[in-house]
C-alpha cells in the first residue's frame, strides 16, 4: 500500500511574532536571519518559497544551504531614521507549491534603537529681553530653550554659561535643567546698562549649540 501526499498542510512559523532591535546607524546592506517556515508536507507540496511586504527600508534574501534547504534573511536596503520611525512593521510570507498554494505568514517588528545624530539647537541665536533696573530679586528674566529630538539621555539637554564676566556671573543664574535665567541681585542701571552672556545646550552624548543672551538693563528714577 502506498500512500501519496496531498496539500493537506499549511507552511508555519514557530512564532507569529517576531521582533527585531537595529541601530539606526546600521549600514544598509546589513544582513539579519529571520526564522524558517516548516511544512510537513513533500514534494511540491512542500515549503517552495518566501516574500516579505511592508516597507521601502528592508528586503527579503533567500540563502539555499548545502543541505538544500531555504533560508530567509532580512536585508536592509535604506537607512533608518528612529527620528522619523521608531517602528517597523513588515509581514513574512512563507508559501507552498500546492494547487491551490497554501500561505503561512509570521509578523516582524523592528524597533529603531536611537543614536546620537542630532545635536541640540536652540530656538534662537540671540535672546533679547529689556528689565527696568528696580525688578525683585529672584524674577526669572527670560528662558533659554533647546530642543533635541534624540531619544534617552541622547535627548536630554543641560543648559550652562559658556562665557561670562565675573561681574555679570554675581547678578545672574542660569538653571541647567530649566534653561532659566534669574535675577541674584539688585540691577543698577548706574553700575550697568546692558550684559551680554553665551549660553550651552548639551545633550547626554556631548553634542552642543551655542545662543548669546543679551540683556538690557532699563532707568529708573531711583537717584
Amino acid at each position: 500500500v502506498e500512500i501519496t501526499d496531498i496539500n493537506d498542510n499549511t507552511p508555519s512559523f514557530r512564532e507569529a511574532e517576531i521582533e527585531l532591535k537595529m541601530s539606526e546607524v546600521t549600514a544598509p546592506g546589513s544582513r539579519f536571519p529571520l526564522p524558517e517556515a516548516h511544512d510537513p508536507d513533500v514534494g511540491a507540496n512542500s515549503l517552495q518559497s518566501y516574500a516579505l511586504s511592508g516597507d521601502e527600508h528592508f528586503s527579503l534574501s533567500v540563502q539555499a544551504g548545502v543541505d538544500g534547504e531555504t533560508y530567509p534573511e532580512l536585508v536592509l536596503a535604506k537607512a533608518l531614521d528612529r527620528e522619523e520611525a521608531a517602528f517597523h512593521e513588515l509581514l513574512l510570507r512563507a508559501s507552498d507549491g500546492g494547487e491551490p498554494a497554501r500561505t503561512g505568514t509570521a509578523r516582524i517588528r523592528v524597533a529603531v534603537l536611537d543614536a546620537n545624530d542630532n545635536a541640540p539647537a536652540f530656538s534662537q541665536a540671540v535672546y533679547t529681553v529689556r528689565v527696568p533696573e528696580d525688578v525683585a530679586v529672584g524674577s526669572t528674566l527670560l528662558s533659554v530653550t533647546a530642543t533635541d529630538p534624540d531619544d534617552g539621555t541622547n535627548g536630554e539637554v543641560k543648559y550652562s554659561l559658556n562665557k561670562i564676566a565675573q561681574k555679570a556671573s554675581k547678578i545672574f543664574h542660569l538653571e541647567p535643567d530649566s534653561g532659566k535665567i534669574r535675577l541674584m541681585r539688585n540691577l543698577d542701571f548706574e553700575e550697568g546698562e546692558s550684559y551680554e552672556l553665551l549660553v550651552q545646550a548639551q545633550d547626554g552624548g556631548g553634542l552642543s549649540d551655542k545662543a548669546k543672551v543679551m540683556i538690557s538693563v532699563t532707568d529708573v528714577n531711583d537717584n
